[in-house]
């Protein structure tokens, strides 16, 4: 073959090789040119889905901050309705818990927001929770209790000197593993939880004890309280009244049991004319039934009280704690306690039995003859005083 044959056809060979990898060179920067477009496609949506999604978030806070404005600064009946308490006392609650509870702004929900979905969330059961910052004002909302003094004249109370108030307990329907629902399931079959609140006489809680299963008994839960290092501490020389379900014992002067009574029924009854035990159930019944009444105002102003609560069983006792310490902050600070039925006539209710401090505390509930020597010797006085009076 000719040399310059030869020549040609390695010229044409390398020819080919190099249009061969410009095609593919071409074909390679068309391939990384889609991929910029579809990056550049997928960013561009990003950002538009980035500021629909920051608008639809600032209308939302937008939103939030306008219905709660007119919430808490529009009128009372709004704020009652919504956070069940005044103007006033939101505002005075919204400064104690930043100042004295800890609460802080976020930068994106203001204090009076995280208060008002708080008390909010308690009014109407809805599924969020605010509680950490209340619990730290339990030394400022929980009262404490002052005896009745021994010149005493309310007839309600004259007989009961050195009385600081009364006990109670409830149940407060839960939400528990199934493992766990024996121990909960009371008498009637319900699963909750026991809880002790403890009011002295202008129904404010002094103590709340919460998270005791329903299966518990009044008597053993009251028990851990006074027993507990923060627990119920009660003065020695006064007593608190307690319903039948708890032992007459030092210091919780308890009702005979066994003894049932209507009060109208009572005062036209010959034979109640000489019976101590059923004058002075029907006293104690006065005095105790006026501030019973707490939990019951209780769960009508908070509604997530009235059925079994999302939260696991030790966020349940904490809810049941801030309940009780925003009812003592709710009739502190507001006139007039809206749930409050002024109108009930306490006397005609009957007796339904039931089965840091330095000075002295009652540490254990026991009988004693002295004990009930002594309800004994202030029902035979108290009968007496009455009969006087009737002759």
């Amino acid at each position: 073959m000719p040399m310059s044959d030869y020549m040609d056809r390695n010229h044409l060979l390398l020819s080919v090789k190099l249009l061969e990898s410009y095609i593919q060179l071409l074909m390679c920067l068309a391939t990384i040119r889609l991929w910029l477009i579809e990056y550049e496609e997928k960013e561009a949506q990003r950002r538009d889905l980035s500021e629909s999604t920051l608008e639809s978030r600032l209308d939302t806070i937008s939103k939030r901050s306008t219905e709660i404005h007119r919430i808490t600064h529009e009128s009372d009946e709004n704020c009652i309705n919504e956070l069940c308490m005044d103007r006033n006392a939101f505002a005075r609650l919204c400064e104690l818990l930043e100042t004295r509870g800890g609460l802080l702004n976020d930068g994106l929900v203001t204090i009076e927001e995280q208060v008002a979905i708080f008390l909010n969330i308690l009014a109407h059961h809805k599924k969020q929770m605010y509680s950490s910052a209340l619990m730290h004002l339990q030394e400022i909302l929980f009262v404490n209790p002052t005896p009745v003094a021994n010149d005493c004249i309310d007839n309600r109370w004259k007989w009961f000197q050195g009385c600081l108030g009364a006990i109670d307990g409830t149940y407060i329907e839960v939400n528990v593993h199934d493992s766990d629902k024996p121990r909960y399931r009371t008498r009637k079959g319900n699963i909750a939880m026991n809880v002790l609140g403890v009011y002295n006489r202008d129904m404010n809680f002094v103590y709340v004890l919460a998270g005791w299963e329903g299966s518990a008994t009044d008597s053993r839960v009251l028990r851990d309280a006074i027993t507990r290092h923060n627990g119920l501490k009660i003065p020695i020389g006064n007593y608190y009244l307690a319903d039948g379900g708890y032992i007459n014992g030092e210091d919780f002067l308890a009702p005979y049991r066994g003894i049932r009574y209507h009060l109208r029924e009572w005062e036209c009854s010959t034979r109640a004319r000489t019976n101590k035990e059923e004058y002075f159930n029907m006293k104690h019944s006065q005095a105790r039934n006026v501030i019973e009444r707490c939990f019951d105002l209780l769960k009508r102003r908070w509604a997530i009280l009235r059925s079994p609560s999302f939260y696991p069983i030790r966020i349940q006792g904490r809810i049941v704690m801030a309940r009780a310490l925003l009812h003592n902050f709710i009739r502190t600070h507001m006139d007039l306690d809206p749930e409050e039925n002024t109108s009930s006539t306490f006397e005609d209710m009957p007796i339904e039995e039931e089965q840091p401090n330095h000075f002295q505390i009652v540490d254990v509930v026991e009988s004693s003859n002295e004990w009930t020597q002594w309800r004994d010797d202030l029902a035979q006085e108290m009968f007496e005083s009455w009969m006087s009076t009737r002759s």
